[in-house]
């Protein structure tokens, strides 16, 4: 190939030879651009660096690290609180001197036993005896079910019920999921 060959091919050549360079150099300046708004995106802050941006980003991290831990520790005080309240509660009524000779049955379906649990079956049960004359109220401590004092039947039969309350509350609300059943 002679030297006159060749200048008359890059003669015809050089004008397609400069369009795909103007082509080539659009496309690039697209793709700045688009990376450019891209970075704007992902940038923010006052000066709109990626660094303050970084910043900012593990700023916000570590408020929400602390937000979490005290948040854990609120829950897990809350729950201490929950354990030790009132979870079951039963009551039975009934007539406390229904075929006494001295009440003779004045006093109805006025008395009454309730008792009070918490998660732990401990709390407390109370009595009441109605007559037409006298109101007696008696107190009785209850510890994990039971208590060191003689409990009458209707003192036993609210303690069953107010642990059939809690079982039936913890049988209801599901800890695995965090949500509580209708």
């Amino acid at each position: 190939m002679s030297l006159a060959s060749m200048i008359s091919w890059l003669t015809l050549a050089s004008p397609y030879m400069a369009l795909g360079a103007l082509v080539v150099s659009l496309i690039a300046v697209a793709l700045l651009l688009a990376i450019r708004r891209r970075f704007m995106r992902l940038a923010f802050g006052r000066s709109g660096s990626i660094e303050e941006s970084i910043a900012i980003l593990l700023r916000d991290t570590k408020e929400l690290q602390h937000f979490r831990i005290e948040l854990e520790k609120y829950l897990k005080n809350a729950e201490l609180r929950l354990r030790g309240s009132v979870q079951g509660v039963g009551v039975v009524r009934f007539n406390a001197f229904a075929g006494s000779a001295t009440g003779g049955g004045a006093g109805g379906n006025q008395s009454f036993s309730a008792a009070f649990l918490d998660e732990e079956l401990s709390g407390v049960v109370l009595s009441t005896l109605y007559s037409r004359n006298h109101v007696g109220v008696y107190a009785k401590p209850v510890e994990k079910g039971s208590s060191s004092f003689e409990l009458t039947t209707e003192e036993r039969d609210a303690i069953a019920k107010a642990k059939l309350s809690i079982a039936v509350h913890k049988k209801h609300a599901s800890p695995a999921d965090g949500k509580v059943s209708a």
